[in-house]
């Protein structure tokens, strides 16, 4: 089968990275069923029912590759493939979102003191972008200088599903940003980059020495989270630092945060959907149980109180 999957992935048409991820999956896919499994309906199924526990992308970018496999084969029932993905693709109730607000309120109140070196300037701008624009952690890391708007306190940003978005900025992360920025402006003064083609979050490690170079998601997430107690090299996060517990802050919990007081200021889910960028408004709609009517409501039926 390994000769198969080589000879599809030679010829398969799409970007390095989808076809690393489909590599990988059809590693995990052969682990599973074995070299010499038939390309039959009964292995996929096999392989179907091993990877349920496994996120929905990584089940869906799975499922792809090895579909993509038996195509290119030609091997298979189609009209049963197609019949056996439908049933372990059953789409599950949409949950409503929950999180630790007070967690996230402590994090983003003891990060917005943070003062003195560039990561601790980096981290508070980087904290209150997050929680006052809704960024996703990819969005934000991804971010030029040149990408925002200073005097409108805005941004144009390419976002999930490679659409284009404007966001906003509050003054305090605006203010956030520019002291990060001022103080970063002695790292490499003489950079050959351009000011407009700088990131707007660098790393300020030993590894990247007096140069400015763009953090990625994975960086920002350590500087964040920090790593386990048993990792070889220990770094303390500022989730940590904060006096929380690692384990109950997610880095997305910042833009679940976002919508949370966006609804909660103006009690409007379209405004709410528009500002946190959803396609579809029962996305926000997870939201609205933040609102505190319907506790306040059981209260006056069954606890009697006004």
């Amino acid at each position: 089968m390994k000769t198969e999957i080589n000879h599809f992935l030679d010829t398969l048409d799409r970007s390095p990275k989808t076809i690393r991820a489909y590599r990988y999956g059809l590693s995990r896919f052969v682990s599973i069923v074995g070299d010499d499994a038939e390309l039959d309906t009964e292995t996929y199924e096999i392989f179907l029912k091993a990877i349920t526990k496994f996120a929905p992308s990584t089940k869906q970018i799975w499922r792809s590759a090895v579909l993509g496999l038996y195509s290119f084969c030609k091997l298979g029932n189609w009209i049963e493939l197609k019949e056996i993905t439908k049933h372990y693709t059953r789409k599950q109730g949409k949950r409503i979102v929950n999180f630790n607000r007070e967690a996230i309120e402590t994090v983003i109140e003891y990060c917005s003191r943070l003062s003195g070196d560039l990561p601790a300037l980096r981290d508070r701008a980087f904290v209150l972008t997050l929680a006052d624009t809704g960024l996703r952690i990819s969005e934000a890391c991804a971010l030029k200088r040149g990408d925002i708007d200073w005097q409108e306190h805005r941004a144009i940003i390419i976002g999930k599903g490679d659409k284009q978005a404007m966001i906003h900025f509050s003054d305090r992360s605006i203010q956030a940003l520019k002291e990060y920025l001022i103080a970063r402006g002695n790292v490499d003064p003489n950079s050959r980059i351009p000011l407009a083609s700088q990131p707007l979050f660098a790393r300020h490690d030993m590894m990247a020495s007096k140069r400015i170079k763009p953090i990625n998601a994975s960086g920002m997430w350590r500087a964040m989270k920090g790593t386990p107690s048993d990792a070889k090299i220990r770094v303390v996060g500022r989730i940590a630092e904060a006096g929380i517990d690692r384990q109950i802050v997610r880095i997305h919990d910042f833009r679940h945060y976002f919508v949370t007081m966006t609804y909660l200021a103006e009690g409007n889910l379209k405004i709410s959907q528009e500002l946190a960028r959803h396609e579809s408004i029962t996305t926000t709609n997870r939201y609205t149980h933040f609102s505190g009517e319907a506790s306040a409501a059981y209260d006056r039926i069954f606890n009697k109180r006004k």
